[in-house]
């Protein structure tokens, strides 16, 4: 017999069902290994993505950092220029003009930290929320209410939402107890 009988003879054969249920669990196995590594990979996909997400996030942030450090720097000179320039308005009139000349400068130091998202706040007269506030003194008083910001030392900045330096206020706290015993036995 030569090859093309042989090849007829076994085209000729009927195929067993064993090879046939063989061949289906076969497939049936590459299929469910198909869609593992395709999970895998959808994973390992995603997981990709969400690190090139944190690091740009990351990125951002220390950034952020840097400029808040260089900032914060500069907001004690800024301090001071301004005390200087409130003294400078009751002095005499060649002064005042300078003062004037200044006080444009200032602004425009403003001006560019406003363009970075830094803003101040002013809390006086508002209530003390030690994420925005620093109390450095307390004074008893029964005729405002517990927590209210009596007078501002520092203004407090903020860069973009997050406050970047804390005011630092007094702060209005109840009279103690003992205290308004003591003069309602001596009244």
């Amino acid at each position: 017999m030569t090859t093309e009988e042989e090849t007829q003879d076994v085209s000729k054969e009927p195929i067993e069902e064993e090879s046939v249920s063989i061949g289906k669990d076969s497939l049936k196995e590459c299929e469910e290994q198909l869609q593992e590594y395709k999970n895998k990979y959808l994973r390992a996909l995603a997981e990709v993505e969400n690190i090139r997400k944190r690091l740009s996030k990351e990125k951002v942030e220390s950034q952020s950092f840097a400029v808040q450090n260089v900032i914060l720097d500069l907001l004690l000179p800024i301090d001071h220029f301004e005390q200087a320039l409130q003294h400078g308005e009751n002095a005499s009139p060649e002064i005042a003009n300078w003062t004037k000349g200044f006080q444009m400068i200032f602004q425009q130091l403003r001006q560019v930290l406003a363009d970075h998202g830094v803003s101040h706040f002013d809390s006086q007269g508002e209530q003390f929320d030690p994420h925005m506030h620093e109390a450095v003194e307390t004074e008893e008083r029964s005729d405002i209410a517990e927590g209210t910001i009596l007078f501002e030392f520092q203004k407090g900045y903020r860069l973009g939402g997050r406050t970047i330096r804390a005011a630092k206020v007094r702060v209005a706290v109840p009279p103690k107890q003992e205290e308004t015993e003591q003069s309602d036995e001596i009244e």
